[in-house]
């Protein structure tokens, strides 16, 4: 079991505080440091990178067959998440949570997904979406009552997409009714993650159906709560040990008290928090490329034809060479925008620019690893088509590929309407 509580804090305190061995420009004072490469770890964020592959090489690469065929996680697995303390990896240690930092978390999921992206996407979307919206946004109460369960116990959910409302995201339907102190919940969420074994979901509504999107607001629903009832797991393309579900609100009754934030913004939570998640995306993205590369490239230096390694030839090398470099460019894109994100500094551009880009350059340098493995490639017996599969999602969820582009337009154009 790795110690992240006890690495957590010192982690945001390394990258915080100036760095007393770097490199001091010359011609400029000495308070001037170089600022550290992006892809330079600290000590305690290279251990648990290491830490983290080890654990899925070892304990979670055994089973991804067996839970790919089952359409679930393994209860084992999960219950080694929670006992690494990876259901809670920037949870504060007071609600027992691993106090990490923002990148480490994404260290975390990219390392899962060179094993199995599912297995990421649960951890990611866990932390990056329902955590966060409690540690940022839950009252004192509210965080003691389900972080420390989210961290130790069971997995939660977000709710927001319909069958209505996908990329028009705030065009939802669900509706959340003022009935003397509780709302009465009436709707239906498609394409819902964790929603198999979640034990608590975030579910976005309008309350106030007559202001429009300003009228959406986040309830905190429990799993037993009469009313609400989730359906069996779609069957899917890619990532399919990860449980997807339709989640149905049938008069879900709830109490005042278990709107987490403000009344009506929800959906400026919705936007916000999915712009943190898009990072993860991306980090998702980057390892199971990396997965797919590692265990591609030793084949084509292995395999011979014509009597040399089939690597030798230009044909093979050059390409291989052209999406490395796509992928370390994808990675830069992924700790930029994490970097910033845990500096507390802007970068909605950049966690567009990430998921965009990390997504599309992962179609591309999996179906490649397809071609390279030649027909071994094709069949289930390497992992490559699973990573093929697994890497269709990338542009998909958490908000489309279009809509990434469409961000960073809007971004530019505000920058140079200044």
């Amino acid at each position: 079991m790795f110690p992240l509580r006890r690495v957590g804090s010192k982690i945001l305190e390394q990258w915080r505080a100036p760095v007393v061995a770097a490199k001091v420009h010359k011609n400029y004072s000495s308070d001037v440091v170089t600022p550290q490469p992006l892809s330079v770890l600290t000590e305690d964020e290279l251990a648990m990178k290491d830490t983290i592959r080890k654990l899925a090489t070892e304990q979670i690469a055994p089973l991804v067959k067996k839970m790919e065929d089952e359409h679930r996680i393994d209860d084992s697995i999960r219950q080694l998440l929670f006992d690494n303390g990876l259901m809670g990896i920037e949870t504060p240690t007071e609600y027992s949570g691993s106090g990490c930092g923002f990148l480490t978390m994404m260290l975390v999921v990219e390392e899962l997904s060179r094993v199995d992206p599912a297995v990421a996407a649960y951890v990611d979307i866990h932390n990056t979406l329902v955590n966060s919206l409690f540690m940022k946004l839950g009252t004192e109460e509210q965080k003691q009552k389900y972080l420390t369960k989210l961290c130790t116990e069971y997995a939660g959910s977000f709710c927001l997409t319909e069958p209505s409302s996908g990329s028009d995201a705030f065009a939802l339907k669900t509706v959340a009714k003022k009935d003397g102190e509780h709302y009465v919940i009436s709707g239906s969420k498609m394409w819902i993650s964790n929603s198999d074994v979640a034990g608590v979901f975030l579910v976005m509504a309008n309350a106030d159906p007559s202001k429009g999107y300003k009228g959406i607001t986040c309830f905190i629903v429990e799993r037993d709560t009469p009313g609400l009832s989730v359906a069996k797991p779609e069957t899917k393309l890619g990532i399919r040990a990860s449980g997807t579900c339709m989640v149905h609100f049938d008069n879900v009754r709830v109490h005042e008290s278990s709107i987490l934030g403000e009344y009506g913004k929800g959906y400026k939570y919705a936007a916000g928090f999915l712009n943190e998640g898009r990072i993860g995306i991306a980090s998702q993205m980057i390892g199971l490329c990396q997965g797919c590369m590692d265990a591609t490239i030793p084949y084509t230096l292995e395999r011979k034809q014509f009597g040399k390694s089939i690597y030798s030839f230009q044909g093979i090398s050059y390409q291989i060479a052209h999406l490395q470099t796509q992928l370390e460019a994808a990675r830069l894109l992924t700790y930029n925008a994490a970097r910033l994100k845990e500096h507390n500094m802007s970068f909605v551009k950049e966690a567009a620019m990430a998921k965009y880009y990390a997504s599309e350059i992962a179609q591309k340098l999996t179906s490649k690893c397809i071609d390279f493995m030649g027909g071994v490639g094709f069949t289930r017996d390497f992992p490559q088509e699973k990573f093929f599969r697994d890497a269709k999602i990338g542009t998909i969820y958490e908000g489309t590929s279009n809509m990434q582009l469409q961000t960073i337009a809007k971004l530019i154009e505000k920058e140079y309407s200044q």
